[in-house]
Protein backbone atom coordinates (compact mmCIF):
# COMPACT_ATOMS: atom_id res chain seq x y z
CA UNK A 1 0.00 0.00 0.00
CA UNK A 2 2.78 2.43 0.99
CA UNK A 3 4.69 1.63 -2.19
CA UNK A 4 1.58 2.34 -4.27
CA UNK A 5 1.14 5.76 -2.64
CA UNK A 6 4.79 6.64 -3.28
CA UNK A 7 4.46 5.52 -6.91
CA UNK A 8 1.28 7.59 -7.29
CA UNK A 9 3.00 10.67 -5.85
CA UNK A 10 5.94 10.22 -8.22
CA UNK A 11 3.53 9.99 -11.17
CA UNK A 12 1.68 13.13 -10.05
CA UNK A 13 4.92 15.07 -9.62
CA UNK A 14 6.13 13.86 -13.03
CA UNK A 15 2.89 14.97 -14.71
CA UNK A 16 2.95 18.38 -12.98
CA UNK A 17 6.58 18.96 -13.94
CA UNK A 18 5.90 17.81 -17.49
CA UNK A 19 2.99 20.25 -17.80
CA UNK A 20 5.08 23.10 -16.36
CA UNK A 21 7.83 22.36 -18.89
CA UNK A 22 5.50 22.58 -21.88
CA UNK A 23 5.73 25.66 -24.07
CA UNK A 24 2.66 27.92 -23.87
CA UNK A 25 0.62 28.63 -26.98
CA UNK A 26 2.53 30.67 -29.59
CA UNK A 27 5.67 30.60 -27.41
CA UNK A 28 9.02 30.77 -29.27
CA UNK A 29 10.18 27.35 -30.54
CA UNK A 30 13.19 25.47 -29.24
CA UNK A 31 14.71 22.04 -28.61
CA UNK A 32 12.71 19.25 -26.92
CA UNK A 33 12.43 19.60 -23.14
CA UNK A 34 13.40 16.91 -20.62
CA UNK A 35 11.14 16.57 -17.55
CA UNK A 36 12.66 18.25 -14.45
CA UNK A 37 16.00 18.81 -16.24
CA UNK A 38 14.68 21.07 -18.98
CA UNK A 39 17.43 21.64 -21.56
CA UNK A 40 20.35 21.53 -19.13
CA UNK A 41 21.74 18.36 -20.74
CA UNK A 42 21.68 20.04 -24.15
CA UNK A 43 23.79 22.99 -23.03
CA UNK A 44 27.56 23.15 -23.09
CA UNK A 45 28.84 24.27 -19.69
CA UNK A 46 31.74 26.04 -21.39
CA UNK A 47 29.61 27.97 -23.91
CA UNK A 48 25.89 27.42 -23.22
CA UNK A 49 24.49 28.75 -26.50
CA UNK A 50 27.03 27.45 -28.98
CA UNK A 51 24.83 24.51 -30.03
CA UNK A 52 21.74 26.65 -30.61
CA UNK A 53 22.42 28.80 -33.63
CA UNK A 54 19.61 31.03 -34.85
CA UNK A 55 19.92 29.27 -38.22
CA UNK A 56 18.16 26.35 -36.52
CA UNK A 57 15.53 28.09 -34.38
CA UNK A 58 15.40 31.67 -35.67
CA UNK A 59 16.23 34.95 -33.97
CA UNK A 60 13.87 34.23 -31.07
CA UNK A 61 13.83 30.78 -29.47
CA UNK A 62 13.21 29.24 -26.06
CA UNK A 63 15.01 26.94 -23.64
CA UNK A 64 14.16 25.59 -20.21
CA UNK A 65 16.51 25.87 -17.22
CA UNK A 66 14.96 23.11 -15.16
CA UNK A 67 11.23 23.91 -15.30
CA UNK A 68 11.88 27.62 -15.94
CA UNK A 69 11.19 28.93 -19.49
CA UNK A 70 13.82 31.21 -21.02
CA UNK A 71 13.60 33.21 -24.25
CA UNK A 72 16.86 33.89 -26.12
CA UNK A 73 17.04 36.87 -28.49
CA UNK A 74 19.52 37.05 -31.37
CA UNK A 75 20.51 39.69 -33.89
CA UNK A 76 20.59 43.47 -33.77
CA UNK A 77 17.11 44.00 -35.22
CA UNK A 78 15.39 41.67 -32.74
CA UNK A 79 17.30 42.87 -29.67
CA UNK A 80 16.72 46.51 -30.62
CA UNK A 81 12.98 45.88 -30.99
CA UNK A 82 12.85 44.31 -27.52
CA UNK A 83 15.17 46.58 -25.52
CA UNK A 84 14.54 49.89 -27.32
CA UNK A 85 11.22 49.88 -29.17
CA UNK A 86 9.49 47.83 -26.45
CA UNK A 87 11.94 48.78 -23.70
CA UNK A 88 9.43 48.95 -20.84
CA UNK A 89 8.00 45.51 -21.73
CA UNK A 90 11.47 43.95 -21.36
CA UNK A 91 12.87 46.23 -18.62
CA UNK A 92 12.41 43.80 -15.72
CA UNK A 93 15.17 41.88 -13.95
CA UNK A 94 14.67 38.28 -12.81
CA UNK A 95 14.89 38.07 -9.01
CA UNK A 96 15.49 34.38 -8.34
CA UNK A 97 18.90 33.76 -9.91
CA UNK A 98 22.40 33.19 -8.54
CA UNK A 99 23.52 36.77 -9.15
CA UNK A 100 20.52 38.16 -7.23
CA UNK A 101 20.99 35.89 -4.23
CA UNK A 102 24.74 36.50 -4.04
CA UNK A 103 24.18 40.29 -3.95
CA UNK A 104 21.27 40.05 -1.49
CA UNK A 105 18.95 41.64 -4.07
CA UNK A 106 20.36 45.10 -3.43
CA UNK A 107 22.24 47.57 -5.59
CA UNK A 108 20.96 48.97 -8.87
CA UNK A 109 22.27 46.85 -11.76
CA UNK A 110 20.18 43.78 -10.87
CA UNK A 111 17.27 45.66 -9.27
CA UNK A 112 13.87 44.99 -10.80
CA UNK A 113 12.17 47.69 -12.84
CA UNK A 114 10.04 49.92 -10.63
CA UNK A 115 9.95 53.04 -8.47
CA UNK A 116 12.96 52.03 -6.31
CA UNK A 117 15.09 51.33 -9.37
CA UNK A 118 14.10 54.66 -10.94
CA UNK A 119 14.88 56.52 -7.71
CA UNK A 120 18.33 54.95 -7.30
CA UNK A 121 19.20 55.30 -10.99
CA UNK A 122 18.21 58.98 -11.05
CA UNK A 123 20.36 59.65 -7.98
CA UNK A 124 23.38 57.85 -9.49
CA UNK A 125 23.21 59.59 -12.87
CA UNK A 126 22.96 63.05 -11.32
CA UNK A 127 25.77 62.59 -8.80
CA UNK A 128 28.16 60.64 -11.02
CA UNK A 129 27.99 63.52 -13.49
CA UNK A 130 28.74 65.94 -10.66
CA UNK A 131 31.91 64.00 -9.86
CA UNK A 132 33.33 63.87 -13.33
CA UNK A 133 31.59 61.29 -15.52
CA UNK A 134 31.86 62.77 -19.02
CA UNK A 135 33.78 65.84 -17.82
CA UNK A 136 37.38 67.10 -17.90
CA UNK A 137 37.93 66.07 -14.28
CA UNK A 138 37.42 62.43 -15.24
CA UNK A 139 39.97 62.85 -18.02
CA UNK A 140 42.45 64.20 -15.46
CA UNK A 141 41.91 61.15 -13.24
CA UNK A 142 42.52 58.84 -16.21
CA UNK A 143 45.72 60.68 -17.17
CA UNK A 144 46.94 60.45 -13.59
CA UNK A 145 46.26 56.72 -13.40
CA UNK A 146 47.91 56.11 -16.79
CA UNK A 147 51.17 57.40 -15.31
CA UNK A 148 51.05 54.70 -12.63
CA UNK A 149 50.37 52.14 -15.37
CA UNK A 150 53.36 53.37 -17.40
CA UNK A 151 55.57 53.17 -14.29
CA UNK A 152 54.43 49.57 -13.72
CA UNK A 153 55.25 48.67 -17.33
CA UNK A 154 58.68 50.30 -17.14
CA UNK A 155 59.53 48.30 -14.01
CA UNK A 156 58.66 45.08 -15.87
CA UNK A 157 61.06 45.64 -18.78
CA UNK A 158 63.11 42.50 -19.33
CA UNK A 159 60.86 40.41 -17.07
CA UNK A 160 57.88 38.16 -17.64
CA UNK A 161 54.74 40.07 -16.81
CA UNK A 162 50.96 39.55 -16.78
CA UNK A 163 49.10 42.83 -17.34
CA UNK A 164 45.77 41.48 -16.07
CA UNK A 165 46.09 42.75 -12.50
CA UNK A 166 47.58 46.03 -13.69
CA UNK A 167 44.55 46.78 -15.87
CA UNK A 168 42.15 45.70 -13.13
CA UNK A 169 43.94 47.96 -10.64
CA UNK A 170 43.97 50.93 -13.02
CA UNK A 171 40.26 50.66 -13.87
CA UNK A 172 39.42 50.06 -10.22
CA UNK A 173 41.34 53.12 -9.05
CA UNK A 174 39.51 55.45 -11.44
CA UNK A 175 36.18 54.22 -10.06
CA UNK A 176 37.50 54.45 -6.47
CA UNK A 177 38.34 58.11 -6.97
CA UNK A 178 34.73 58.81 -7.95
CA UNK A 179 33.23 56.67 -5.18
CA UNK A 180 35.65 57.33 -2.31
CA UNK A 181 37.74 60.29 -3.43
CA UNK A 182 40.95 58.24 -3.14
CA UNK A 183 43.10 55.75 -5.02
CA UNK A 184 44.99 52.70 -3.78
CA UNK A 185 48.55 51.59 -4.48
CA UNK A 186 48.63 48.53 -6.73
CA UNK A 187 50.15 46.43 -3.94
CA UNK A 188 47.60 47.60 -1.35
CA UNK A 189 45.92 44.63 0.34
CA UNK A 190 42.46 46.21 0.01
CA UNK A 191 42.94 46.57 -3.73
CA UNK A 192 44.26 43.01 -4.07
CA UNK A 193 41.30 41.60 -2.13
CA UNK A 194 38.69 43.52 -4.16
CA UNK A 195 40.24 42.52 -7.48
CA UNK A 196 40.54 38.87 -6.43
CA UNK A 197 36.93 38.69 -5.20
CA UNK A 198 35.54 40.38 -8.31
CA UNK A 199 37.58 38.13 -10.61
CA UNK A 200 36.49 34.95 -8.82
CA UNK A 201 32.83 35.98 -8.78
CA UNK A 202 32.88 36.83 -12.48
CA UNK A 203 34.21 33.34 -13.24
CA UNK A 204 31.61 31.67 -11.01
CA UNK A 205 28.73 33.75 -12.41
CA UNK A 206 29.71 32.84 -15.98
CA UNK A 207 30.48 29.19 -15.21
CA UNK A 208 28.60 25.90 -14.83
CA UNK A 209 27.86 26.19 -11.11
CA UNK A 210 25.81 29.36 -11.54
CA UNK A 211 23.84 27.63 -14.30
CA UNK A 212 23.13 24.66 -12.04
CA UNK A 213 22.16 27.02 -9.21
CA UNK A 214 19.63 28.76 -11.47
CA UNK A 215 18.25 25.49 -12.86
CA UNK A 216 17.83 23.44 -9.67
CA UNK A 217 16.75 25.43 -6.56
CA UNK A 218 17.04 22.30 -4.39
CA UNK A 219 20.86 22.41 -4.52
CA UNK A 220 21.18 26.05 -3.43
CA UNK A 221 21.77 25.32 0.25
CA UNK A 222 24.38 22.63 -0.42
CA UNK A 223 28.12 23.35 0.21
CA UNK A 224 29.00 23.48 -3.50
CA UNK A 225 31.59 25.74 -5.21
CA UNK A 226 29.10 28.56 -5.82
CA UNK A 227 29.11 29.24 -2.05
CA UNK A 228 32.51 30.91 -2.52
CA UNK A 229 30.79 33.78 -4.34
CA UNK A 230 28.66 34.51 -1.27
CA UNK A 231 31.80 34.60 0.90
CA UNK A 232 33.48 36.96 -1.57
CA UNK A 233 30.52 39.34 -1.47
CA UNK A 234 30.64 39.36 2.35
CA UNK A 235 34.36 40.19 2.20
CA UNK A 236 33.74 43.07 -0.22
CA UNK A 237 30.85 44.33 1.92
CA UNK A 238 33.17 44.57 4.94
CA UNK A 239 35.63 46.63 2.91
CA UNK A 240 32.86 48.92 1.61
CA UNK A 241 31.46 49.40 5.13
CA UNK A 242 34.93 50.25 6.48
CA UNK A 243 35.39 52.93 3.81
CA UNK A 244 31.85 54.18 4.44
CA UNK A 245 32.55 54.50 8.19
CA UNK A 246 35.73 56.44 7.44
CA UNK A 247 33.61 58.87 5.44
CA UNK A 248 31.15 59.27 8.30
CA UNK A 249 33.99 60.38 10.60
CA UNK A 250 35.57 62.88 8.19
CA UNK A 251 32.69 64.24 6.11
CA UNK A 252 31.19 67.71 6.39
CA UNK A 253 27.42 67.43 5.80
CA UNK A 254 26.35 69.40 2.74
CA UNK A 255 29.89 69.53 1.33
CA UNK A 256 30.27 66.18 -0.49
CA UNK A 257 33.71 65.11 -1.69
CA UNK A 258 32.59 62.04 -3.62
CA UNK A 259 29.68 59.72 -4.37
CA UNK A 260 29.62 58.14 -0.90
CA UNK A 261 29.36 61.57 0.75
CA UNK A 262 26.45 62.44 -1.56
CA UNK A 263 24.62 59.27 -0.58
CA UNK A 264 25.22 59.90 3.13
CA UNK A 265 23.86 63.44 2.68
CA UNK A 266 20.76 61.92 1.09
CA UNK A 267 20.34 59.59 4.07
CA UNK A 268 20.40 62.62 6.40
CA UNK A 269 17.33 64.08 4.71
CA UNK A 270 13.98 63.23 6.29
CA UNK A 271 11.98 60.88 4.09
CA UNK A 272 9.12 58.45 4.16
CA UNK A 273 9.38 54.80 5.20
CA UNK A 274 9.01 53.70 1.58
CA UNK A 275 12.30 55.29 0.50
CA UNK A 276 14.76 52.86 -1.07
CA UNK A 277 17.79 54.68 0.39
CA UNK A 278 19.65 52.88 3.20
CA UNK A 279 23.18 52.08 4.32
CA UNK A 280 22.74 48.45 3.19
CA UNK A 281 21.69 49.73 -0.22
CA UNK A 282 24.74 52.03 -0.35
CA UNK A 283 27.07 49.13 0.46
CA UNK A 284 25.84 47.07 -2.49
CA UNK A 285 25.62 50.19 -4.67
CA UNK A 286 29.35 50.72 -4.12
CA UNK A 287 30.12 47.13 -5.11
CA UNK A 288 27.75 47.33 -8.11
CA UNK A 289 29.38 50.44 -9.55
CA UNK A 290 32.86 49.20 -8.74
CA UNK A 291 32.37 45.83 -10.44
CA UNK A 292 30.54 47.27 -13.47
CA UNK A 293 33.23 49.89 -14.01
CA UNK A 294 36.21 47.61 -13.43
CA UNK A 295 35.57 44.20 -14.97
CA UNK A 296 34.41 45.20 -18.45
CA UNK A 297 36.98 47.99 -18.82
CA UNK A 298 39.95 45.91 -17.69
CA UNK A 299 38.98 42.93 -19.86
CA UNK A 300 38.63 45.18 -22.91
CA UNK A 301 42.06 46.72 -22.24
CA UNK A 302 43.56 43.26 -21.80
CA UNK A 303 42.06 42.11 -25.11
CA UNK A 304 43.39 45.20 -26.88
CA UNK A 305 46.84 44.67 -25.36
CA UNK A 306 46.88 41.07 -26.60
CA UNK A 307 45.80 41.95 -30.14
CA UNK A 308 48.25 44.83 -30.50
CA UNK A 309 51.06 42.47 -29.45
CA UNK A 310 49.99 39.96 -32.10
CA UNK A 311 49.36 42.55 -34.83
CA UNK A 312 52.35 44.92 -34.62
CA UNK A 313 51.48 46.49 -37.99
CA UNK A 314 48.17 47.73 -36.51
CA UNK A 315 50.02 48.94 -33.41
CA UNK A 316 52.44 50.87 -35.62
CA UNK A 317 49.65 52.51 -37.64
CA UNK A 318 47.89 53.57 -34.45
CA UNK A 319 51.12 55.06 -33.08
CA UNK A 320 51.77 56.94 -36.32
CA UNK A 321 48.28 58.43 -36.34
CA UNK A 322 48.57 59.43 -32.66
CA UNK A 323 51.97 61.08 -33.25
CA UNK A 324 50.62 62.91 -36.28
CA UNK A 325 47.60 64.29 -34.39
CA UNK A 326 49.35 65.17 -31.10
CA UNK A 327 52.26 66.95 -32.81
CA UNK A 328 54.55 66.65 -29.80
CA UNK A 329 51.96 66.86 -26.99
CA UNK A 330 52.58 64.47 -24.09
CA UNK A 331 48.98 63.34 -23.64
CA UNK A 332 45.92 62.77 -25.78
CA UNK A 333 42.61 64.38 -24.83
CA UNK A 334 39.06 63.32 -25.60
CA UNK A 335 38.93 66.10 -28.21
CA UNK A 336 41.85 64.54 -30.10
CA UNK A 337 39.98 61.30 -30.77
CA UNK A 338 37.82 62.99 -33.43
CA UNK A 339 40.99 63.36 -35.50
CA UNK A 340 42.03 59.71 -35.02
CA UNK A 341 39.61 57.65 -37.15
CA UNK A 342 41.92 54.65 -37.45
CA UNK A 343 42.62 54.48 -33.69
CA UNK A 344 38.89 54.86 -32.99
CA UNK A 345 38.07 52.02 -35.38
CA UNK A 346 40.69 49.77 -33.77
CA UNK A 347 39.32 50.51 -30.28
CA UNK A 348 35.79 49.70 -31.44
CA UNK A 349 37.07 46.45 -32.90
CA UNK A 350 38.70 45.60 -29.54
CA UNK A 351 35.34 46.13 -27.88
CA UNK A 352 33.64 43.90 -30.42
CA UNK A 353 36.20 41.11 -30.12
CA UNK A 354 36.47 41.34 -26.32
CA UNK A 355 32.73 40.64 -26.03
CA UNK A 356 32.94 41.26 -22.28
CA UNK A 357 29.24 40.61 -21.57
CA UNK A 358 28.27 37.96 -24.16
CA UNK A 359 24.76 37.35 -22.78
CA UNK A 360 24.27 40.87 -21.42
CA UNK A 361 22.49 41.25 -18.08
CA UNK A 362 19.42 39.02 -17.97
CA UNK A 363 16.04 40.72 -18.35
CA UNK A 364 12.47 39.62 -17.76
CA UNK A 365 9.16 40.78 -19.17
CA UNK A 366 7.13 43.24 -17.10
CA UNK A 367 3.86 42.27 -18.80
CA UNK A 368 2.47 39.95 -21.48
CA UNK A 369 4.04 41.05 -24.75
CA UNK A 370 5.02 39.96 -28.27
CA UNK A 371 8.30 39.70 -30.13
CA UNK A 372 8.74 38.67 -33.77
CA UNK A 373 5.15 37.42 -33.74
CA UNK A 374 5.59 35.18 -30.67
CA UNK A 375 3.67 35.60 -27.41
CA UNK A 376 5.83 36.01 -24.30
CA UNK A 377 4.08 35.95 -20.89
CA UNK A 378 4.85 38.37 -18.05
CA UNK A 379 7.79 37.31 -15.87
CA UNK A 380 9.58 35.30 -18.58
CA UNK A 381 13.39 35.27 -18.27
CA UNK A 382 14.98 36.99 -21.30
CA UNK A 383 18.58 36.48 -22.49
CA UNK A 384 19.86 39.00 -25.08
CA UNK A 385 22.62 37.15 -26.95
CA UNK A 386 24.99 40.06 -27.61
CA UNK A 387 27.51 37.70 -29.20
CA UNK A 388 25.09 37.27 -32.10
CA UNK A 389 25.07 41.05 -32.62
CA UNK A 390 28.84 41.45 -32.43
CA UNK A 391 29.37 38.66 -34.95
CA UNK A 392 26.42 39.36 -37.25
CA UNK A 393 27.45 38.68 -40.82
CA UNK A 394 26.15 41.94 -42.34
CA UNK A 395 27.68 44.07 -39.59
CA UNK A 396 31.03 42.28 -39.76
CA UNK A 397 31.37 42.96 -43.50
CA UNK A 398 30.69 46.65 -42.81
CA UNK A 399 33.47 46.63 -40.19
CA UNK A 400 36.00 45.08 -42.56
CA UNK A 401 35.13 47.49 -45.37
CA UNK A 402 35.26 50.40 -42.92
CA UNK A 403 38.75 49.48 -41.70
CA UNK A 404 39.95 49.18 -45.30
CA UNK A 405 38.53 52.64 -46.08
CA UNK A 406 40.15 54.07 -42.94
CA UNK A 407 43.52 52.66 -43.94
CA UNK A 408 43.25 54.31 -47.36
CA UNK A 409 42.23 57.56 -45.64
CA UNK A 410 45.19 57.30 -43.25
CA UNK A 411 47.62 56.72 -46.15
CA UNK A 412 46.25 59.82 -47.89
CA UNK A 413 46.52 61.94 -44.70
CA UNK A 414 50.09 60.74 -44.12
CA UNK A 415 51.05 61.53 -47.73
CA UNK A 416 49.54 65.03 -47.47
CA UNK A 417 51.36 65.62 -44.18
CA UNK A 418 54.69 64.64 -45.73
CA UNK A 419 54.05 66.86 -48.77
CA UNK A 420 53.21 69.83 -46.50
CA UNK A 421 56.42 69.41 -44.48
CA UNK A 422 58.42 69.45 -47.71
Amino acid sequence: MFASIILLLICVVFIVVQLKSRRPKNFPPGPPVWPILGNILDLSLENPLKDFERKTYGNVYSLFLGPKPVVVMNGMKTIKEALVTKGVDFAGRPQDLFVNDSTQRKGVILADYGSSWKEQRRFALMNLRNFGMGKDSMEERIHGEIQYTVDTLEKSIGKSFSPQNMFHNAASNIICQVLFGKRFEYQDETMKTLVQCFTENAKIANGPWAMLYDSFPLIRSLPLPFRQAFKNVETCQKIAKTLMNEHKQTRVPGEPRDFVDCYLDRLDKPGDDRSSFSEEQLTMYILDLHFAGTDTTSNTLLTGFLYLMNYPQVQERCQQEIDMVLEGKDQASSEDRNNMPYVQAVIHEFQRVANTVPLSVFHCTTKDTELNGYSIPKGTLIIPNLTSVLNEEDQYHKIRNGLRWLQNLYNMQHWLSCRTSL
